[in-house]
């Protein structure tokens, strides 16, 4: 089967403290890891200031994970640990092209 590669933005709560906040990523490092993806690159893009209001928050810290994988399972455990998840804000999963 072949493998696809997919980028996960995920924006986390301003006031999470930065060592909660690198728990937190490793968490959803290993949770993509352990369902099967093989990570590329998992990075912080920084505090960025929203065009609107999102849960009361104006800003919000941004990460970005690209990973492959031979099947969605990875991709299905993250969007349903972030989505119950309260220190994630929004994510969004993109399919890339190779």
């Amino acid at each position: 089967m072949a493998t696809t590669k997919y980028e996960v933005t995920y924006i986390i709560k301003p006031d999470v403290d930065e060592e909660s906040k690198k728990a937190l990523v490793d968490g959803y490092d290993k949770v993509v890891v352990n369902n099967g993806g093989t990570m590329v690159e998992s990075k912080d893009w920084g505090k960025r200031r929203f065009a609107y209001e999102i849960n009361k928050y104006r800003e919000g810290t941004y990460h970005i994970m690209t990973f492959t994988a031979e099947n969605a399972d990875a991709v299905n455990e993250f969007d349903r640990l972030s989505k119950i998840d309260n220190a994630i804000l929004r994510s969004m999963t993109v399919k890339l092209d190779k």
